[in-house]
This record gives C-alpha cells, structure tokens and sequence, in this order.
C-alpha cells in the first residue's frame, strides 16, 4: 500500500507505533507505572459499578471513568507491546510465560547491564537481596518500581505453572514443596523464634510458636527463588547481547563450587 493511501487512523497507529519504539527509559518506567496505576484504577470503579447495580443506584459518570481507563491501558500497552517488542532482548523476555509486554518493558527500563556485573546487583536493586536492611534516615537500597514489578512477575508464574512449555511457574511449585518440607521438619524455627521476638503479638503467633513459618511466608520465598532464577536467566541474556559473551560464573559455583548452574 502507498503511505499517501494510507486512512488518518492507519498513519496514527503508524506514528504511534515508531514513537513507542523510541521512548525513553524514564517515559518507559512512567508509563508502566501508570499502566498499573489505571488497571488498579479501573478494577476499583468496576467494583463500586458492581455494588451500586445491586442496590439498583446510578453509575453513569463511574462506568465512563471505568471505561477511560480501560482505553488508556489498552493504549500504554500497544505503545509498550511496540518498545518491547523492537529489542531483542524484549523479545527473549516475552518468549517466557508469565512475561507480558508491560513487565519485559519495566524490566529494559529499570535493568542497566552496564552497572548489573552480577545477577546479584539486579536482586538487590530489586528488593529481593535478605541482607539488605533500609534504616531510618538512609536511603532506601532497592528501586521500590523495579521491587513491585517482582512481586508482579512472582505472582504471573504462580498463575501459569499449570501451562505446558511453563518453566518458572514449576519451578515455584517444586521449590515450593522443598520448603514445606524443611519448614515440617523445624528448619526454620529459629526464624521463627526472631519473628516472634520482633512482633510478640504476631496475628499467626499459634503458627510461629511450633517453630514454623506461615504458608504465606512459604509461598513466598519460593516465588522469590523463581523470580530470582528469571533474574538470573535475565541478566545473563543482557550481558551476552551487551557485551557480546558469557558473564563470569557466580561466585560460589566459580570459586566455592558449592552449587550448579540451573540453566534456562
């Protein structure tokens, strides 16, 4: 088709398509910031148009707003399905279940290879390195965006590990069933014992008392041993297309060989 030909709303989309390509990192991470912001927006308006249907009141004005944001996250993700998709590297993270346009689009906008020496670097920019302690009057440690865009991708593998060609969301599940064991057997009662110390009047104090940890702290640690194994995946993947080879071995395989490598 010649482009003269083209119909107002074709050119749009065309214009709109080269734009996204070209968004800047601080745009990206505005932009998937706001994504959620609106989908959190919407679920919140869906939910008071639902309560007020079954009381029979008006919602006109709620359903309108409803339907603004439902257009303005249709929108950021086409703009973002385009910024992901021309990088090569968004294109390996959106090959991996659970991994949308929005989540691979944070990640080439939080995620700076050239200051990620180590996958190591990346968990604790993203909140999920346990040594890292935020006091009073400091600066936080982690990026508090990047740390919730995580817990997004946590909570997207748990959700596919019953799909075939998953890989992350079973091994959540597999990690999973590693810590429910060590927690029946007391392996975790000294963290217990901490918790405890810390917050005598824990809501599940019942639960610490035995010397074990909650399902919820179970769940999570295990989404936190996928999401960290991606991250990994992730940052090897980034460092082989920046620099153009393989990013040294981990400390403790290299030089400790206390562990394998789980690769992808």
């Amino acid at each position: 088709m010649n482009l003269n030909e083209l119909t107002p709303i074709s050119r749009l989309t065309r214009d709109l398509k080269q734009a996204s390509i070209s968004l800047s990192k601080d745009e990206v991470r505005f932009l998937v910031d706001a994504y959620y912001m609106m989908q959190e927006n919407r679920k919140r308006s869906d939910n008071q148009i639902l309560s007020l249907s079954k009381n029979g009141e008006p919602h006109a004005v709620i359903s309108w707003f409803s339907d603004q944001n439902s257009s303005l996250e249709t929108q950021i993700k086409r703009a973002l399905d385009a910024y992901s998709g021309a990088d090569q590297l968004g294109q390996w993270t959106r090959d991996i279940f659970g991994i949308g346009p929005i989540i691979a689009s944070g990640l080439l906008a939080h995620i700076d290879i050239t200051k990620a020496p180590t996958s190591g670097h990346i968990w604790r920019f993203g909140g999920l390195d346990p040594t890292s302690q935020w006091n009073k009057g400091e600066k936080r440690p982690w990026n508090a965006s990047l740390k919730a865009l995580c817990w997004k991708i946590g909570e997207s593998f748990v959700k596919v590990k019953g799909k075939e060609g998953d890989i992350y969301g079973k091994i959540y599940q597999q990690r999973k069933e590693y810590e429910q064991q060590k927690n029946e057997s007391g392996a975790y009662a000294d963290q217990a014992a901490a918790i405890l110390k810390k917050v005598p009047n824990h809501k599940q104090k019942s639960i610490y008392q035995l010397g074990k940890l909650p399902d919820g702290h179970i769940h999570a640690r295990a989404k936190r041993y996928a999401v960290k194994l991606f991250l990994s995946h992730y940052h090897e993947k980034a460092y082989e297309l920046h620099y153009g080879k393989k990013p040294p071995l981990p400390y403790p395989i290299a030089i400790l060989g206390h562990a394998h490598k789980i690769e992808k």
